[in-house]
């Protein structure tokens, strides 16, 4: 069965950017290319259990395994060694990415303490769309007893748009709920 967000993409969204914008072909239609979910767990440093806690979490939120992201140089100031872990990521593409984006925008953003919509301005110049999360235990997934410590999460939503306009569109017709 597909995922909903990705069927109304394919019946509504489709037909409503190609007459906001005019695209001339079907394919020129901004879509969604893939979210990128990163946990910085720079604490990893001192305490090596933490990027086991964060990788759990990440495999519950995301429901796929993420990958370990290990530093690229040495910082003494940070006590710091090069190849030491210092966060996780996850890579979401098609299905999975479709059932993500609903579970964020249908269950999990209502429940951020004081949320009054997303930042409007968070685009990159390029149609990506970047926003961050305090706490992860605001995710219906993860089980607050069983949380180590509390992280936060930058969610990065990539599109195909060449424009800030048309990725914002998109994103407001799978109801992303946008400040004014």
């Amino acid at each position: 069965m597909q995922p909903r967000f990705k069927e109304r993409y394919e019946k509504e969204l489709k037909k409503r950017m190609t007459e906001k914008f005019g695209y001339k072909n079907s394919h020129a239609v901004p879509r969604l290319d893939k979210i990128v979910i990163n946990m910085g767990v720079g604490e990893a440093a001192q305490n090596k259990g933490l990027i086991e806690g964060a990788v759990k979490d990440l495999t519950l939120i995301a429901g796929q395994k993420p990958i370990v992201i290990k530093s690229r140089v040495a910082n003494a100031s940070f006590k710091l060694r090069k190849d030491m872990p210092i966060g996780v990521k996850v890579t979401l593409r098609r299905e999975r990415m479709y059932e993500f984006l609903d579970r964020l925008v249908t269950i999990t953003l209502p429940r951020v303490r004081d949320f009054r919509g997303i930042n409007g301005k968070s685009f990159d110049g390029r149609g990506n769309y970047a926003l961050g999360i305090k706490e992860q235990i605001v995710f219906p997934e993860i089980d607050y007893d069983k949380v180590d410590k509390v992280r936060g999460m930058d969610i990065v939503i990539c599109t195909t748009a060449k424009t800030d306009e048309e990725a914002k569109e998109l994103l407001r017709g799978f109801d992303l709920p946008f400040k004014n």
